[in-house]
């Protein structure tokens, strides 16, 4: 069998082919994080000269923090079906840069020729900070949510992934934003001042950006993972909600403490419900595991021991700590390509049962499972003697260790397929899926 790539297989393209738009999305959004950094450093510089650039490194020093501490957090929360690297990354960038830059140039022009104009300088700052403000910046950061609705949609199969997404774009956002606040807090009272703002936007308050922007990715999830009209409310509602918690927020200033301490303990429940749903949809991914995997035994690539260890974090963990042990380095990488292949082709199935799969399912399918095949390959070639598994009584009870034909299996599958277009039936990779699963007559081809 050829050699297979198994990053590509799981990012569903087609290996040697990549993202041109993600592609020009990170180089655009990289251009515009260093044209903020650098317009800032050149602010630092010609406010104060050598201390406004001590000043703006601690500011990036300071800024990096909170990352640090919300990006593990975020990634979390992807641990069971993990989202592809570029579109994280994508995320973070754009948020670190064009929602930035955006946000900044809209609510400096619409402070000075809209707000300040029409309300007065107090008045027009507090709407400007409380109403505009959480438009434009919750309209800056949604822009690339609904990209990937548009271009990815079959990579957000829970309400958690639009929660991961929204969470890193809101991550790049605050870094940039914290920067500029910690930098004029720094020449406006000194270090004290610097500090003053790190403690309050960095270490009592890290999670806003991410609290607000997670509604609208929840609102994009709705609308990837159903076919009804709501689907096209959905993340107009989620960007309303987010624009409300923003501006609640930013609006409690005026009213001290107290205002803040009310809106602390809304974010924190807001926060709390966020979990539950994390952990629902954790639930509904095992569910699925264990519901779709089981028609795919026939294939030899999975035996019910291997489901309950992949419907299982511990299980799963334990497997990869387990194939390290028996097969190095690489024993490790092949049974996490097994473990999140698996997961994929589950999920596949549970989008062709929601309607929302991609026409070419069939394709990605296959490629599922020969990437099941090559690693399992992979594992036994690095080992000598097959030991029995920790999630299995005997090396027989896991299709992990089976020596299968997969050859047969396509062959099988392609013959299948031969007939079925010899018949006149529509084949099921042209947007009709079948009504049988691998297990009632059909195998996977590739």
């Amino acid at each position: 069998m050829p050699a297979l790539d198994p990053k590509a297989i799981l990012e569903g393209r087609r290996p040697g082919r990549y993202s041109i738009s993600i592609t020009i999305g990170i180089v655009v959004s990289v251009l515009c994080a260093l044209g903020m950094l650098g317009y800032l450093l050149w602010a630092g510089l010609a406010s104060g000269g050598v201390t406004g650039v001590i000043g703006f490194l601690i500011s990036v020093v300071a800024a990096v923090i909170p990352v640090a501490i919300l990006v593990p957090l975020i990634l979390l929360l992807d641990r069971l079906e993990p989202e592809p690297p570029s579109m994280m990354i994508f995320s973070f960038l754009w948020g670190a840069g064009v929602a930035v830059v955006v946000s900044y140039l809209l609510n400096t022009v619409g402070l000075e020729l809209w707000m300040v104009p029409m309300f007065g300088a107090d008045l027009g700052t507090f709407v400007n900070t409380a109403v505009g403000a959480p438009v434009v910046e919750e309209s800056a950061k949604g822009m690339v949510l609904l990209f990937l609705l548009w271009r990815r949609r079959w990579e957000i199969d829970s309400f958690t992934d639009g929660v991961i997404y929204a969470g890193m774009v809101a991550t790049g956002f605050a870094f940039t934003e914290n920067v500029l606040y910690f930098l004029q807090s720094f020449f406006e009272e000194g270090l004290f001042g610097l500090v003053f703002s790190f403690v309050l936007r960095g270490l009592v308050s890290p999670f806003g950006h991410p609290l607000y922007t997670a509604m609208i990715g929840i609102g994009i999830a709705h609308a990837a993972m159903s076919r009804g009209t709501l689907r096209f409310a959905a993340p107009v509602v989620g960007w309303f909600a987010a624009v409300l918690l923003h501006g609640m927020w930013n609006g409690a200033s005026q009213f001290g403490w107290g205002g803040f301490g009310v809106a602390y303990v809304l974010l924190f429940f807001v926060l709390l419900s966020i979990v539950v749903i994390a952990i629902q949809d954790r639930h509904q991914q095992v569910a699925a595991i264990a519901h779709y995997l089981p028609p795919y035994i026939s294939t030899g690539l999975v035996e019910p021991p291997d489901i309950r260890m992949l419907s299982s974090i511990k299980g799963r963990r334990g497997a990869r700590r387990w194939a390290q042990r028996n097969a190095g380095q690489r024993g490790r990488s092949a049974m996490k390509d097994y473990q999140l292949a698996a997961t994929e082709l589950a999920l596949l199935h549970q989008r062709l049962e929601r309607g929302v799969a991609r026409s070419n399912w069939e394709y990605h399918r296959d490629s599922f499972l020969a990437l099941m095949h090559v690693a399992r390959d992979a594992f036994a070639g690095r080992t000598q003697q097959p030991v029995a598994p920790e999630w299995a009584h005997k090396t027989t009870d896991s299709g992990f260790l089976q020596r299968a034909d997969f050859a047969r299996v396509i062959a099988a599958a392609q013959a299948q397929r031969q007939a079925r277009a010899s018949e006149g039936q529509p084949d099921a990779s042209e947007g009709q899926p079948d009504d049988k699963q691998p297990g009632d007559g059909e195998q996977p081809s590739r």
